[in-house]
């Protein structure tokens, strides 16, 4: 265990940090933080292919990557995602480093990507889709489809103003759930919250029609109602639900502008058989947004049913020191994804080997390597496992059919000799039979239909 001493300091001194030494050290055992979570082996398959079909549809639109720090500058959240919110005020892993630097774990995607663009000279007068996936951090109860380190995909495009473009993401995003199987579990909720001139005064509305029931908030809507009170129309408590229902409507309060840029994004998804629900109380969880907001939302998760949420924030770029730039982007829970995932499919992901070589003898041994990486070269298709770890040829077949292969290769002393090898199938009834080595890569390949009858 390497921990940064100073002599000269107690900055870093053991007792002060409660830091066990020897014995105790080794007697305790470590596990993970709570709400930040292992992803095992068994379950990586799944987060390969949710990864790869989502890689797949992005680079289908044109969409770019981009690889962001999962540290910032606390300002830079504090700026963007605005200081009353629940993120800033409750939620964000703040510390202060060794030049007393306030940094934060990044809470989300938007803000970095933003600061990225602007430090990078990637916005002004450009056009840029980007994309990012990784861990965002919040502290709050972990429960499940909610946890302190979770991932999301995001994807931001700068540059475009107009209503075609919140379209083709949502347009983007209903393909990959049609690819993933999950369109049947999945729906469209859209609003426009207008300009921030025309939410000023919607808000003094809000704050006028709220505080005349006043005793009938809750702790959350009360404090919201001096710091945001559009997200007490996002509240979730059913207590509320009549009041919010008869608090006054944004969209009464949208000018020309809005109101036509709302009507065309809803022509657009018409135009494509997209089916959406209106949603008034949609309002999203940060400052920054500005006219299209949209969530997918599922009824499969329970209470965490928000699986990809996003907007337009064109003010957030001058907000962050660039030029003024319009702006959309959103962002994909991966977690409840592939909760969906699993709720939802049948999805068999298959990665055992398809082939697995054993040998018998010290030159056998060598022999075998050296076959195993010639399949691999010509046949990259194929999944191959060599045998390591040495032992009889009885647990090396033990060994071949826990690892799940459908066929064995195998090479001992006579096989050297004749230059052959025999193979074996696993999991069904054909005969084993000898093959010449310089005969395997045109056997293999003629076995293809045969291995790949599982799923893959």
């Amino acid at each position: 265990m390497d921990i940064p001493c100073n002599s000269t300091s107690d900055q870093y001194n053991r007792a002060d940090l409660h830091i066990p030494t020897g014995d105790s050290l080794l007697s305790k055992l470590i596990q993970a933080i709570r709400g930040m979570n292992d992803i095992l082996p068994a379950q990586s398959p799944l987060w390969l292919y949710l990864e790869d079909q989502v890689r797949e549809v992005l680079s289908v639109y044109g969409y770019e990557h981009i690889r962001l720090p999962i540290v910032e500058q606390t300002a830079l959240f504090k700026r963007a995602i605005g200081e009353v919110t629940d993120i800033v005020e409750k939620e964000m892993y703040t510390f202060a480093d060794r030049n007393d630097e306030l940094l934060t774990l990044r809470p989300e995607g938007t803000a970095g990507c933003v600061r990225a663009g602007i430090q990078h000279g990637l916005l002004y007068n450009q056009i840029q889709r980007l994309w990012y996936a990784g861990p965002m951090f919040r502290y709050e109860k972990p429960q499940k489809g909610r946890y302190r380190q979770f991932h999301q995909i995001g994807v931001e495009v700068f540059g475009l103003p107009g209503a075609d473009i919140d379209a083709e993401l949502i347009i983007m995003t209903a393909r990959l759930w049609r690819q993933l199987g999950l369109s049947e579990c999945v729906s469209l909720q859209i609003n426009s919250l207008g300009t921030p001139d025309e939410r000023v005064e919607y808000r003094q509305a809000l704050v006028t029609y709220f505080t005349q029931h006043k005793e009938a908030l809750d702790v959350d809507s009360l404090r919201r109602l001096e710091s945001n009170p559009l997200r007490i129309l996002d509240s979730k408590n059913p207590a509320l639900a009549e009041l919010i229902a008869g608090a006054p409507r944004l969209e009464d309060y949208l000018q020309d502008e809005s109101k036509q840029h709302f009507a065309e994004l809803c022509r657009l998804l018409d135009a494509v058989g997209i089916v959406y629900q209106i949603n008034p109380c949609l309002v999203r969880g940060l400052d920054y947004y500005h006219r299209t907001v949209f969530e997918w939302v599922t009824e499969a998760l329970g209470a965490q049913g928000t699986v990809c949420a996003g907007g337009r924030y064109d003010g957030l770029v001058a907000q962050l020191g660039g030029k003024a730039t319009p702006a959309i982007g959103m962002a994909m829970g991966v977690e409840r994804l592939l909760a969906l995932l699993e709720s939802q499919t049948t999805l068999s992901l298959d990665t055992a080997p398809h082939l697995y070589l054993v040998y018998q003898g010290e030159a056998a041994l060598t022999r075998t390597l050296q076959i195993a990486e010639q399949i691999r070269d010509a046949l990259p298709w194929l999944r191959v496992q060599w045998h390591v770890g040495g032992g009889s040829l009885k647990s090396q077949f033990k060994r071949a059919d826990k690892s799940g292969a459908q066929l064995v290769l195998i090479i001992g002393e006579q096989e050297l000799s004749d230059h052959s090898l025999q193979a074996k199938w696993l999991r069904t009834d054909r005969q084993q039979h000898a093959i010449a080595q310089d005969r395997l890569i045109d056997w293999l390949e003629g076995c293809r239909p045969l291995i790949f009858t599982r799923s893959n």
